[in-house]
């Protein structure tokens, strides 16, 4: 198109004409949401909003705990309306929830050998561990990641994130096996990492199976201590405890030094 002529005397060069396909884009592209309902739901959805529902919910979790204290099923015993796998079903869901709410496995994985025996009562609690971990894990991925990551400055922070996001499966498996790390504190470290779903479970279920067998076997024989199959299971239990703290103590320089 040749350039057109000013009046005085210079050019200018022709504006090229809007199309019909850009026209339409402009014209039906949404405005940003504006006003009270938008700030508050920007509020709301926001990472700190979502981490403070999460410690409500732990919190709430924690306080149910207490109240309804449930260690009186080692001294009271199980419903007697409820026997059988539907007995460590229930069992296994309500152990789930008591993890996330903080109760120590091992009082859980006692019970459940003392009410269902060492084979139903290891089943029962392999579910509710691979349970627990699994809610524990989705809330904080959902509610907490977001708010924290930016947290993790410190060295130690930074090596443990990095030794889960590049060695997740690996390193939970060495988690579970070793007493020592807390399972609420691994659970909700691996939430806040970038460890896939399926190898914090898979990691989860193979390597509680030793800890969760021998306190099954324990809770089951706690009437008779003296027994062959006792000892050996408080054998089981001291071991890898012992080789957890060796191991920790040897590895704190690795992780200072990062």
């Amino acid at each position: 198109m040749l350039d057109a002529t000013t009046h005085s005397g210079g050019t200018a060069t022709a504006t090229p004409p809007v199309t019909a396909t850009e026209l339409v884009t402009i014209e039906l592209a949404p405005a940003a949401p504006t006003g009270l309902a938008a700030r508050c739901t920007r509020a709301l959805l926001s990472p700190w909003s979502r981490l403070s529902l999460l410690v409500s919910l732990l919190v709430a979790a924690a306080s149910t705990v207490l109240l309804f204290e449930p260690q009186k099923l080692l001294s009271d015993g199980w419903p007697p309306q409820l026997n059988g796998t539907a007995a460590a079903v229930v069992f296994a869901v309500a152990y789930g929830l008591c993890t996330v709410a903080f109760v120590p496995r091992p009082l859980l994985n006692l019970a459940a050998g003392a009410l269902f025996g060492s084979q139903l009562g290891l089943g029962a609690a392999l579910a509710g561990t691979v349970l627990g971990a699994g809610i524990a894990f989705g809330l904080g991925r959902m509610l907490g990641q977001d708010a924290l990551r930016p947290l993790l400055r410190a060295r130690w922070l930074k090596a443990a994130d990095g030794q889960l996001s590049r060695h997740g499966f690996r390193s939970m498996m060495a988690a579970r096996l070793f007493p020592g790390v807390p399972f609420w504190a691994a659970n909700y470290c691996a939430s806040v990492s970038r460890m896939g779903y399926l190898p914090f479970l898979l990691a989860t279920a193979l390597g509680s199976i030793p800890n969760t067998a021998a306190y099954s076997v324990a809770g089951a024989r706690a009437s008779t201590p003296t027994s062959p199959a006792f000892l050996i299971a408080m054998a089981c239990i001291a071991i890898p405890a012992l080789v957890g703290a060796v191991v920790a103590w040897r590895k704190r320089h690795h992780f200072r030094a990062r």
